[in-house]
């Protein structure tokens, strides 16, 4: 049970293949159902009645997963509310909407992932699962739990419908221009047949947007013509070809569970990972000004200089986006105005939408600018053109191929910070908090490199970023003379840039 830990989720194998072997079934969704409630009744100290909510997304096993989740909670006097298909974003707001005033809810999802995965989420009223929450739930689910005294009960309810109206009235109270402030305007959206079709139909049309040329509304387990993630280079050129084809003015895609969102503006421009923050950052610094904003640790120093010029400061924390969320409600909690958390994968928190990664309401704050744009004669693309872009961008992983694979990894960290200090024209960045970060100059061209580990996998992360073309080679063949030594790194994807450059 352990096992499926992945950070604040769960996550297993739902689906037998050829190659691998589930170990999240039925039964073990039994297990952390009477796991959820006594950590609900012991850690959170809910008396009474309990009331939870599930959801899932369009995979496969999502409703055997269900099923058993219905099961171990029935055993505990749960009333349950089944809302069917649903977002991520939308199971945390069953915790918040007065007409649902659910304790607890849940989303079955395992994001992008392949399809024979899946994973659950947890959320209360205060938010989603920590890491910590996680053990604790699963701890408790290898427990001998015994039945409450009367059994539970089911309500099947849809929540996506109530939570697409809330976005429709808080866009126009946005916009603040009538019913259907988008009218005229023609937007296609690409939900990668997960789970965020509805958005086209119950959120866009209902506010007078024209949604021709939309694609992969239809939930499909298979996910057969993309995967459905914004950090995908295959996902991002589907939409954009979508949008060119369409002479669309705005193209939005989904991750799986709707936590994630990119766009593409009418010219064909991607806005995902660094470009998605500085259009967020532009709509923050304008609402508050001087706020902070949190990202990850792999962005580019230019988001750095490009917040900075706006007025805001950057913040680059850990990868994880429970971790980024944190960081954002401490700042906060010290009397440092944060406002938003994002990593470049694109889960986006603003603190003024309870600190929920959302990418609905992402989405929702980028709409709200479109009539202004419109007037002003401006596209998405323009509020970041002077953002500036790196020549070249590259990143190879390693396996590292030991048992005790995090001490090891973070020793080779450790050891190349002496062979950078010894190393020409490399500085480390002190303004760094996770691996390694470098900036180099000189013969290197211009530009850095983070080295960190991968955060629930056994591999070591190397991203290069250099403002000069044909640099990046001389930057990883210095490197390429370091790895080499450690026999427990497995460096067949540093070789294939080597001979492929």
């Amino acid at each position: 049970m352990r096992a499926l830990q992945n950070g604040s989720d769960i996550r297993g194998i739902a689906i037998s293949t050829e190659n691998n072997q589930a170990n999240l079934t039925e039964n073990e969704a039994e297990k952390i159902a009477k796991g959820l409630v006594k950590w609900l009744q012991v850690d959170k100290q809910l008396q009474g009645p309990l009331t939870i909510g599930i959801g899932h997304d369009s995979r496969l096993s999502a409703d055997t997963l269900k099923q058993g989740l219905i099961k171990g909670l029935l055993t505990q006097g749960v009333h349950i509310i089944d809302v069917g298909l649903s977002t991520t974003p939308a199971m945390f707001m069953a915790t918040q909407f007065e007409d649902y005033q659910c304790d607890a809810s849940i989303m079955i999802t395992a994001s992008h992932l392949p399809y024979y995965y899946n994973g659950i989420k947890l959320f209360t009223k205060q938010g989603g699962a920590e890491h910590e929450d996680i053990e604790q739930i699963l701890t408790y689910s290898m427990e001998t739990i015994p039945s409450a005294s009367s059994e539970g009960s089911v309500e099947t309810r849809e929540l996506i419908p109530r939570y697409a109206q809330d976005l429709v009235e808080k866009i126009r109270q946005g916009i603040g221009s009538g019913d259907t402030p988008l009218t005229g305007f023609h937007i296609v959206v690409d939900a990668g047949n997960g789970a965020g079709g509805f958005f086209a139909k119950e959120v866009l049309e209902a506010l007078g947007a024209n949604t021709t040329g939309s694609q992969f509304l239809e939930p499909d387990g298979h996910f057969p013509n993309h995967i459905p993630n914004p950090d995908n280079k295959e996902a991002m050129a589907s939409i954009r070809q979508a949008v060119l084809d369409q002479q669309a003015d705005l193209g939005v895609i989904f991750d799986t569970d709707v936590d994630r969102a990119a766009v593409v503006d009418q010219t064909g421009q991607s806005i995902n990972r660094n470009n998605l923050i500085a259009v967020l950052a532009q709509i923050v610094l304008t609402e508050y000004p001087g706020s902070t904003i949190v990202t990850n640790s792999p962005t580019s120093s230019h988001l750095k200089t490009f917040i900075e010029s706006l007025g805001g400061k950057q913040v680059r924390y850990l990868c994880g986006y429970r971790n980024v969320i944190n960081k954002g409600i401490e700042l906060n909690q010290k009397g440092i105005p944060t406002e938003l958390s994002i990593e470049t994968s694109g889960h986006a928190a603003f603190k003024e939408n309870y600190f929920l990664d959302d990418g609905a309401y992402v989405i929702a704050k980028i709409l709200m600018l479109l009539p202004k744009l419109r007037e002003e004669g401006k596209t998405l693309g323009d509020l970041i053109a002077t953002l500036k872009q790196p020549a070249e961008a590259k990143e190879v992983r390693f396996n590292i191929v030991t048992d005790n694979y995090r001490e090891e990894g973070e020793k080779v960290i450790e050891e190349l910070a002496s062979f950078v200090n010894a190393t020409d024209d490399f500085v480390i960045d002190p303004e760094n908090e996770e691996g390694i970060r470098v900036n180099f100059t000189g013969d290197y061209g211009m530009g850095w490199f983070l080295l960190r580990m991968s955060l629930h996998e056994p591999l070591l992360v190397l991203q290069v970023e250099n403002d000069e073309a044909n640099k990046n080679q001389l930057v990883f063949q210095k490197l390429a003379t370091f790895f080499e030594s450690y026999d427990f790194l497995n460096t067949d994807k540093l070789t294939e840039v080597l001979t492929s450059i």
